[in-house]
């Protein structure tokens, strides 16, 4: 059972839940790469493993994203996000899984070897692609996805939001600070004082501070933007706290209401570079430095933005980070899927998205 369940009866049988994840995920830590940037206790949350057959953050937020699905007698499965979406191939990956259909809605980006990747999965996986210019064709072509699904089968797809960062999504990181108390009580790591995070859609590190405040625990969560300010600011990571807190007091009224304001957190704003899946010098070569000393694997729009603000943040604050616990949280897919993928053509795509394999992708970009 997991540990919020364990502490919260009520929500296990008030919430939707479906097992998809191999938790907990394990703390490692980072001699090599701490010794070489001054941090005497420096970790890593091992969430590129969450999944056998897909990992990274996504599959937390999907365990009971789907698990409503599922309750509610879906067949089809409507989500968000760019070309190469990790989390819309999450979302298919594991829809598939459970015999539903995925459909995704999505917008252009910088090309990269990674979207490639999620591309070719998604067709493995049988997902509907479709691709819009901006976001108001999106939300219009979505509109016309509903009414024809509507006229057609008589019901709608079940609608999963940007990042799966709904209040039901979000539970799975709150779920994800509790298993971090877990190990820290059988002494897998100290209690952290940082925890530095990538910040999307946002629901990873609103679901870790709901968490971590309900635990009275003293750990602060750095969220590092890697999107635009368009998509999230600080407003937005508030209202995402307060709707999920709520949400979960009102499925189990001895879950504690809690506050969060804008002095509690600060978005880092510097590492982001030019937008959205655009990589940046520092974080590819955070990614080198990861790999080198750890040997393990970062991207140039996520982790290796966030793993970037760290290696700064060391270098510069080396004094007053020499002794403080750091837990970088990896929220990347580490689950090899080339052998699935390796026989797919992909003129087999739609055509809007054959720009991607027959373009450079960005100089940056050495994968």
């Amino acid at each position: 059972m997991i540990p919020l369940f364990e502490q919260f009866p009520a929500l296990k049988v008030n919430l939707p839940y479906v097992s998809l994840c191999e938790l907990p995920t394990p703390i490692q830590k980072l001699n090599r790469m701490g010794e070489k940037m001054g941090l005497d206790q420096l970790y890593v949350k091992r969430d590129d493993l969450t999944g056998k057959i897909y990992g990274g953050n996504k599959v937390r937020k999907l365990e009971f994203i789907l698990g409503d699905a599922l309750r509610k007698g879906a067949e089809e499965i409507l989500t968000f996000g760019f070309a190469g979406s990790n989390h819309a191939l999450a979302t298919a990956v594991y829809a598939k899984h459970l015999g539903l259909k995925s459909i995704s809605m999505l917008l252009p980006q910088h090309c990269a070897h990674y979207v490639r990747r999620n591309l070719l999965a998604s067709q493995y996986c049988e997902v509907e692609l479709h691709q819009h210019r901006n976001k108001l064709l999106l939300s219009l072509a979505t509109m016309v996805q509903l009414l024809r699904h509507r006229l057609k089968k008589g019901k709608v797809p079940y609608f999963i939001p940007p990042g799966g960062s709904s209040p039901l999504g979000i539970i799975g990181f709150v779920n994800a600070a509790f298993e971090l108390k877990r190990q820290i009580l059988q002494k897998e790591i100290p209690e952290p004082d940082l925890i530095y995070v990538g910040l999307g859609s946002a629901g990873t590190a609103v679901g870790l501070m709901i968490g971590l405040k309900t635990l009275k625990m003293k750990t602060r969560v750095i969220p590092i933007r890697i999107i635009d300010k368009k998509f999230i600011d600080k407003t937005t990571v508030i209202k995402r706290y307060l709707e999920t807190n709520s949400f979960l007091h009102s499925m189990d009224p001895s879950f504690p209401k809690s506050e969060l304001s804008a002095d509690d957190f600060e978005i880092r704003d510097e590492f982001l570079g030019n937008g959205y899946a655009q990589f940046t010098k520092q974080g590819i070569d955070a990614i080198k430095h990861m790999e080198e000393t750890e040997g393990i694997k970062l991207d140039g729009t996520y982790t290796g933005k966030t793993a970037a603000a760290l290696i700064d943040d060391a270098h510069k604050q080396k004094q007053n980070m020499k002794d403080k616990v750091i837990l970088f949280w990896n929220t990347l897919n580490s689950r090899d899927f080339s052998d699935s993928i390796q026989n797919i053509d992909y003129h087999q795509l739609p055509g809007m998205f054959h720009q991607y394999f027959e373009k450079e992708v960005q100089p940056l970009d050495r994968r």
